[in-house]
């Protein structure tokens, strides 16, 4: 895991699975100053390009992405009011309902929360180094990068 010192941002990029509810303790403990939590939580599913999804495996380029989440967060930083960002991604084997990324922001007040979340996802499947290899039972495939999160990306304007 790494830490940025001056802000209070934490990525982690690992194989293990993690708790949904460990960062949300961990953001709070002996903390009076934060006012709202916004977590978000991407599971695998059992359907995307095929309709018979039985895993899925996740490579990234070690050290690039950690730095790229970083660089996420930051930017999440320096738009909104925030107290602290949590990333964690796994990488490696995940099967259906399993955890694959965990983004957390807390701020005094919600909104700042909720938009600095949805702006770390959508910049987060943009721009972090990750590749997808589904497995079905009819085969394995790479997973296509989808317009959509471009879209999604692109609503944030230039700057992020």
């Amino acid at each position: 895991m790494s830490v940025r010192q001056d802000m209070d941002i934490r990525v982690s990029v690992q194989r293990e699975p993690f708790g949904v509810a460990d960062d949300s303790r961990e953001l709070c403990r002996e903390r009076k100053d934060i006012g709202a939590v916004v977590s978000f939580t991407g599971l695998v599913r059992d359907f995307n390009e095929s309709p018979d999804v039985t895993g899925l495996t996740l490579e990234h380029y070690p050290g690039m992405t950690e730095r790229t989440l970083e660089d996420i967060g930051r930017q999440a930083w320096e738009r909104w009011s925030l107290k602290a960002v949590r990333i964690v991604h796994r990488v490696g084997y995940m099967a259906p309902g399993d955890g694959i990324v965990r983004v957390s922001t807390a701020s005094a007040h919600r909104r700042d929360a909720f938009e600095a979340c949805d702006f770390i996802m959508d910049f987060l499947k943009t721009r972090a180094p990750f590749w997808k290899k589904e497995h079905a039972r009819s085969g394995d495939y790479w997973v296509s990068e989808r317009e959509s999160d471009y879209a999604d990306a692109d609503r944030w304007g230039a700057g992020g």
